[in-house]
């Protein structure tokens, strides 16, 4: 992992926990794998703890780590650096997603009442009209109570979102192919198909991976679905929203939007989302900040914990999962 990740997820107590179940050596921590130090410990390694800024596990890396058993990831994602090699070997892959959906969940709650009271965008007018409060009345409705909220995604992040929305006065819809009618019924939500979750929503909320198949899933055609006034919020990932068809949209006002992560990301300094008062730009940071990130290396030694007692893992990533999942 880089510097940054190791100083912020590896506290001394972390460390401490770290050494009780395991023998560390020298370099303890790495963010590369080729040189002659770190080279002649991977000789020996069993496990890897992982998280932002590892390197690829290519073919040639891997056969320089004969022992290497399990990698226990302290982040969301492993697709950036588990190669095919690791699926070859049967090594025991682990990530720390479900602990990194919590802080998106949060945010994305939160995000979700500020649209329902535009409060986003009524600060920025507040900026420019001061005293002059009548601008109030040109959003609308300010209310949380009786909105639709469309949920995209029935993920890891789309289930938490949905249970807090339930601590709401709102009818939750949920778009997803995959997902099971009785879990979105019972978790308090209705599963319908993504145009009537579309017409239905005021608030539309995205949690799904970035793949292929999800790439641009809210373009045009579905952007003019939604009724005048709804509010697009994304934390998710930039590309599962067709920027160009977003930018039109939101020009005419006719729809709002909340953004934490955006396509290309970040976006170029002239793009007009920038400027727009009924755009909220925030930069990827609606993941896990800070100490939030401990509760993901708490999760990686966790996993570490029942490997070195012959537990089976709690979070394994599989190949498969890897074709639907981020």
């Amino acid at each position: 992992m880089d510097q940054r990740s190791f100083a912020m997820q590896f506290s001394e107590s972390q460390l401490r926990r770290l050494r009780l179940l395991a023998e560390v050596g020298e370099p303890l921590h790495a963010d590369h794998l080729d040189s002659p130090s770190v080279l002649r410990r991977l000789r020996e390694v069993e496990v890897l703890i992982t998280s932002w800024g590892c390197p690829e596990l290519t073919a040639d890396r891997l056969a320089g780590a004969p022992a290497l058993r399990a990698i226990f990831h302290c982040a969301g994602t492993v697709r950036p650096f588990v190669s095919e090699e690791v699926w070859r070997r049967q090594i025991l892959v682990t990530n720390a997603a479900e602990e990194n959906a919590v802080p998106v969940a949060e945010f994305t709650f939160a995000a979700v009442v500020f649209a329902g009271k535009k409060a986003p965008f009524l600060g920025q007018d507040a900026r420019k009209y001061r005293a002059d409060w009548s601008f109030v009345d040109r959003r609308g409705e300010l209310s949380n109570r009786g909105r639709v909220v469309g949920v995209v995604g029935f993920s890891r992040v789309g289930q938490r979102v949905v249970e807090r929305l339930r601590t709401l006065d709102v009818e939750i819809l949920v778009a997803d192919p995959h997902a099971d009618k009785a879990a979105v019924a019972d978790a308090g939500a209705r599963l319908v198909e993504l145009p009537e979750l579309l017409r239905a929503c005021d608030i539309l909320t995205l949690h799904v991976p970035a793949l292929p198949s999800t790439r641009h899933l809210i373009g045009a055609a579905e952007l003019a679905l939604l009724r005048d006034g709804a509010t697009v919020i994304n934390t998710a990932r930039g590309a599962v929203i067709d920027t160009d068809a977003l930018v039109k949209e939101c020009a005419f006002r006719r729809i709002d939007a909340i953004l934490d992560v955006t396509d290309p990301e970040p976006l170029p300094g002239d793009s007009v989302l920038y400027e727009l008062p009924n755009v909220m730009i925030t930069p990827h940071i609606a993941g896990s900040l800070g100490s939030e990130t401990q509760r993901m290396s708490e999760s990686a030694l966790d996993e570490l914990e029942r490997y070195v007692t012959g537990q089976p893992p709690r979070a394994a990533v599989t190949a498969d999962e890897l074709e639907v999942s981020a």
